[in-house]
């Protein structure tokens, strides 16, 4: 895997002192001889919601996996260019994974949830990051408390911290996958359709969550949803065939677009 250096991450935990959360130039992936990314340019301001859209294998979640590192498990993907996250290059060769994957948190399609109870499961990333300090029953339940409050759930579920969080609704367990990666202070959190398993009430709270946290995190969405990218998002990214067409404001987007491409697909007349 062959990126160009850049500071490096280190292992005190990063303070954003940039106004780009994600910042990427000349990126190319290739899955074997697949090329699935080409040339891509990006710059992701800090503090606000942005959405991806684009057809179905046009690169929008590739794009979201490489700037977590997820990708690099395959072991036959190649990636050339640069990642910056709040100004460091998260491929530099003495970065740590730890380090990036606690900077960067990713929300799946499907909530995913520990076959564990929801307190457990809102610990689990603080204690796999923290292993070496100590904190008291007090200490835990004040993060527990925080990150619920957080998505909206801590009145919900307060009385029933122990009870397995498999057992929430879709839209509570999604919540709580998202409450989960808030205890390790995340800059970024990737949202890769965050809303497709869920009915129109629960897309409506998740929207409304992602709405709140804006400001507090530097948020991607990737959704096949235009009217949800529409509604839940400030700038938007239109992706076709593995490049970008076009990176606007969102209402701009939607009713001027600058591209003839971007206007067929917006307009529905093909993806």
């Amino acid at each position: 895997m062959e990126m160009s250096t850049a500071p490096s991450l280190t292992a005190t935990e990063v303070q954003p002192m940039v106004d780009l959360a994600i910042d990427t130039s000349d990126l190319n992936l290739w899955y074997g001889d697949f090329q699935a990314l080409y040339d891509i340019d990006l710059a992701i301001k800090k503090g606000i919601v942005t959405s991806m859209i684009g057809p179905s294998g046009c690169g929008k979640s590739t794009f979201l996996r490489s700037v977590n590192r997820i990708n690099e498990r395959l072991g036959y993907v190649t990636i050339s260019g640069s990642i910056e996250v709040f100004g460091n290059n998260i491929y530099a060769p003495e970065v740590e994974l730890v380090q990036v994957r606690k900077q960067v948190g990713m929300v799946f399609q499907r909530p995913n949830p520990l076959p564990t109870s929801i307190r457990e499961n809102i610990l689990f990333g603080h204690r796999l990051h923290n292993r070496d300090k100590k904190y008291t029953r007090d200490d835990e339940d004040e993060i527990v408390e925080e990150s619920l409050r957080q998505v909206l759930l801590w009145d919900k579920v307060k009385d029933h911290l122990k009870r397995r969080a498999t057992e929430l609704s879709l839209e509570e367990q999604q919540k709580l996958c998202i409450a989960r990666l808030l205890p390790v202070k995340p800059s970024v959190l990737l949202m890769d359709e965050p809303c497709s398993a869920l009915d129109p009430k629960g897309t409506a709270a998740v929207e409304e969550l992602i709405w709140d946290l804006r400001g507090k995190y530097s948020i991607l969405i990737v959704t096949h949803n235009m009217a949800q990218a529409r509604r839940a998002s400030e700038e938007c990214i239109f992706m076709l065939m593995g490049k970008v067409i076009e990176h606007s404001a969102t209402a701009d987007m939607f009713v001027t677009p600058a591209n003839q491409e971007t206007a067929d697909y917006i307009e529905g007349r093909y993806g």
